[in-house]
């Protein structure tokens, strides 16, 4: 099992209190807050997205499950708000209100589910600490090299999101992933993400430069090029 680095995650509830029911074989916290991020990240998002979201919060869940510093630590509804709605930024409907032209989608997320948050009649109501920590798990999730250094809700978010690329880690055995699948199933998954992240580089192309989107620029979209567009060559053109 990877490691998980300590930090001083939001504990504001116990798992016991919370209202629970089961999806994929995997026991989750059910709540109205929860179920209005389901309700909200399926109106934003393609159905394979969907069915990534609802993967990756159940493997976060499972993850939890597995260990007790987890199970005694993280916030089980900031878990499930930040995974339920981390690719909010891959809204493809046109005009959509989520879609900046100069963010990182990982940003547009983190800034859409926290409008949803305060939007909501029981989100208002959260501490402005739980509200950040969805932020910062949906801002960093694509980039362990960070997130899996911060709290350990922003860890278990991200670690949820990359099983759905890897297979089983962190404890998680192998038939209660098989069972995840089987309820939200992969197909059109590959695809998508390679047509979402070629979207991506098509239309807000300074955004995916110097961050692992780039490769998808440069195979996929005609004309892409990072020069220029890079941190690097921003600051030399800024030296002079």
């Amino acid at each position: 099992m990877m490691g998980l680095t300590s930090s001083r995650g939001c504990n504001s509830n116990n798992w016991a209190t919370y209202p629970r029911r089961t999806l994929g074989g995997v026991s989750v916290v059910d709540t109205p807050v929860v179920r209005a991020a389901q309700a909200y990240a399926r109106a934003h998002g393609s159905d394979f997205v969907y069915k990534h979201i609802m993967r990756s919060w159940l493997f976060g869940a499972l993850i939890i499950q597995h260990n007790a510093t987890l199970r005694a630590t993280v916030d089980p509804e900031v878990h499930a708000v930040a995974a339920i709605l981390h690719d909010l930024g891959w809204d493809r409907t046109p005009g959509s209100p989520l879609i900046s032209a100069n963010r990182r989608f990982e940003v547009d997320g983190a800034i859409g589910a926290r409008a949803f948050i305060r939007g909501n009649v029981y989100g208002r109501l959260w501490e402005e600490r739980r509200v950040q920590l969805v932020w910062d798990s949906i801002a960093l999730h694509t980039d362990p090299s960070i997130a899996w250094f911060k709290e350990l809700d922003v860890q278990v978010v991200s670690k949820g999101i990359t099983m759905d690329f890897l297979g089983p880690m962190e404890g998680v055995t192998a038939s209660e992933y098989a069972a995840v699948v089987r309820d939200f199933p992969k197909d059109g998954f590959k695809t998508g993400v390679n047509d979402t992240v070629t979207w991506l580089c098509q239309t807000k192309p300074s955004t995916t430069v110097d961050n692992w989107m780039q490769p998808w620029g440069e195979h996929y979209v005609p004309g892409y090029s990072p020069v220029g567009q890079r941190a690097f060559d921003r600051l030399l053109a800024g030296s002079g």
